[in-house]
């Protein structure tokens, strides 16, 4: 998560890219081919779960509690955060090349204020920070690993939507995932089926009709 640590006079103290270069430092050019990196680095996650998580971050940004940030038009995954008693709030955000986090609170802890949040507070500084940051850099979008399915589902239900259905979103679903056409739920058969071809016991019958109207 380090990527440099440098002192107060810019000297660099620790670098985690520890990639190394022949020929980086030539003297002089002499029409030699571009030095090539090697890259070492360990591989901490599967690509297709990476892009999963990419993917519903961007949905914060796009509809949910960091979608004040949609505003600037650019490919954009991110979270937001409070704690409780609204002692803190964050906004951790991302495009696929710039990674900006953000953190709104006292060094002694306490309240930031009734209705504080990470949506309401961070998310409208890291915008108007990623709006000068970001400003003549190309719009990016994030990679898709190769195999991973883009399906649209119904926002509502999260099965998966009919050509032309509106209120629909795209998620990304792993190869031989996918979201469900149907569902059934236990007792919802008028003659006590469990929607999956047998009856239900009597007990199990006797717990839905005269349960607490819940799962616990």
């Amino acid at each position: 998560l380090i990527d440099r640590i440098q002192d107060r006079y810019g000297k660099t103290v620790f670098k985690q890219d520890e990639r190394g270069c022949e020929g980086c430092n030539a003297a002089e050019w002499k029409n030699q081919s571009e030095p090539e990196l090697v890259d070492n680095s360990e591989q901490v996650l599967d690509p297709m779960t990476a892009y999963q998580i990419t993917s519903m971050m961007e949905g914060v940004v796009q509809r949910g509690t960091g979608a004040t940030i949609a505003e600037l038009g650019r490919h954009i995954a991110g979270k937001t955060g409070t704690t409780n008693d609204e002692k803190d709030a964050w906004f951790i955000g991302y495009t696929p090349n710039l990674v900006v986090g953000l953190y709104m609170g006292y060094d002694t802890p306490k309240g930031l204020g009734k209705g504080a949040t990470g949506g309401g507070l961070a998310a409208p500084i890291f915008k108007d920070f990623m709006r000068v940051a970001l400003d003549g850099t190309p719009n990016i979008d994030f990679q898709v690993p190769e195999g991973m399915k883009l399906i649209a589902i119904n926002r509502k239900t999260g099965m998966k939507a009919a050509e032309g259905e509106a209120g629909t979103i795209i998620e990304a679903f792993k190869p031989g995932t996918g979201p469900a056409d149907s569902y059934w739920v236990i007792g919802m058969g008028a003659d006590g089926s469990n929607g999956a071809g047998g009856a239900l016991s009597p007990q199990a019958t006797q717990a839905i009709q005269d349960g607490g109207g819940g799962l616990y």
